[in-house]
């Protein structure tokens, strides 16, 4: 066993001990510039995430001459006079009288329909009013008569010739036929107020303007049915046509409620039809509608027309600018942005100039705003560049950068 345990030992290895010497220095200069490195590239990750990408434009000089607007806002024209009309009763349309586009006055007859039923309705009624008033007449002779035999008793009476209950049956006879003279009177008024009613009725069946205007729709042909209210269906109308006053035209346009303070009673406009870009017509603001819509966040401003014309048409699109009140100086020179490019902070106009890779809050004052760009009489410089397109929460001093 001794012999074999000496040979195992004379085949073991010897290895020399580890050495406590330190690890070379490139070793050390290689892993502290890998270091260095990464930790740069992690710096320039985190302050690329917090970078906001946006879009920017250059301010321009421009000259302004007179007066300019200080806001914009589009709508249509409505009619402040526009009716549907209709019948006042059921039936069928026998006769139209109207066309799209005809003019009509006030009371005009625009339509007939079947008065068959009602017209002898009338003719009952007129018969009633002249058998009643037969009815009269007779009473009133009789009471004639009876007033000739009521003297006759009582001077009888008197030369003591009849008796007393002669006289008094004579009298009683007059007042009898008075009193029926009394009743059939009040009959023929019924009578005549049932045949007033039938005349109503007849007069129902002709439709006529409420006013002067214009025909803009006709909704209903001979044959059709008709109706004040809908019913039958798809098969009965509840109009002959549309008719719309013409000298009611106006402007109604939406305004976003944090502009609503650069609107005032009277204050001019110049409005643009989307039919006529080159025609400016001049109007005036009759008032702000003193109720805002909670969904949009606007106000309803109502603006009238200086001057009617037969292009001015109901619902017709139309652009509109609120002038300012106060006149630029003659050939003064302001900056022009992308409207885009300017925002509303409370009661202050703002925009964002883009400066060292920052944003910097600007405070503006803007003197008018047409089309898609505003003109600004302070607050920023030509050849600045102003953010247009950045997210809602950008603040001042946040780091940006050009979006590609």
């Amino acid at each position: 066993m001794s012999v074999d345990k000496e040979t195992l030992d004379g085949l073991r290895i010897n290895r020399p001990a580890p050495s406590n010497r330190s690890r070379s220095p490139l070793t050390m200069v290689i892993v502290i510039a890998v270091l260095v490195v990464a930790a740069a590239i992690a710096f320039w990750l985190v302050k690329r995430g917090r970078t906001t990408e946006v879009k920017v434009a250059e301010v321009k000089a421009v000259a302004q001459e007179g007066r300019g607007s200080i806001l914009n806002a589009s709508g249509y024209v409505t009619a402040r006079r526009q009716a549907t009309v209709s019948s006042k009763v059921t039936g069928k349309v026998i006769e139209i009288f109207i066309e799209e586009g005809m003019q009509v006055k006030h009371g005009q007859e625009l339509a007939r329909l079947d008065a068959s039923i009602t017209s002898k309705g009338l003719a009952v009624a007129d018969a009633q009013v002249s058998a009643a008033a037969s009815a009269l007449d007779e009473t009133r002779v009789q009471i004639r008569q009876a007033q000739i035999d009521f003297d006759r008793a009582r001077s009888l009476s008197d030369q003591q010739i009849s008796s007393r209950s002669d006289t008094d049956k004579a009298k009683a006879q007059l007042d009898a036929l008075r009193a029926r003279l009394s009743a059939q009177t009040d009959a023929l008024r019924v009578a005549q107020q049932q045949a007033n009613l039938q005349k109503q009725n007849v007069e129902d069946n002709i439709i006529r303007a409420p006013f002067d205007g214009i025909v803009v729709s006709k909704d209903a042909q001979p044959g059709e049915m008709i109706s004040p209210v809908s019913a039958g269906g798809g098969f009965t109308r509840t109009g002959i046509c549309t008719i719309v006053d013409m000298e009611s035209l106006e402007i109604e346009v939406d305004v976003n409620e944090a502009y609503i303070n650069r609107v005032r009673s009277g204050q001019q406009v110049e409005a643009v039809l989307d039919a006529y870009p080159e025609w400016r017509i001049p109007a005036h603001v009759i008032t702000p509608v003193p109720t805002a819509n909670r969904e949009k966040a606007t106000v309803k401003v109502r603006i009238a027309f200086d001057q009617k014309d037969p292009r001015i048409l109901p619902d017709m699109g139309v652009k509109v600018s609120f002038i300012s009140s106060e006149p630029a100086a003659a050939n003064a020179t302001y900056v022009e942005v992308p409207k885009s490019a300017v925002r509303h902070d409370g009661d202050q106009d703002i925009v964002y100039v883009l400066k060292d890779d920052k944003a910097e809050r600007r405070a503006v004052k803007v003197f008018t705003t047409s089309g898609d760009f505003t003109r600004l009489a302070s607050g920023v410089s030509a050849g600045e560049r102003v953010i247009i397109e950045a997210p809602a929460e950008l603040k001042d001093g946040d780091a940006v950068r050009i979006k590609e």
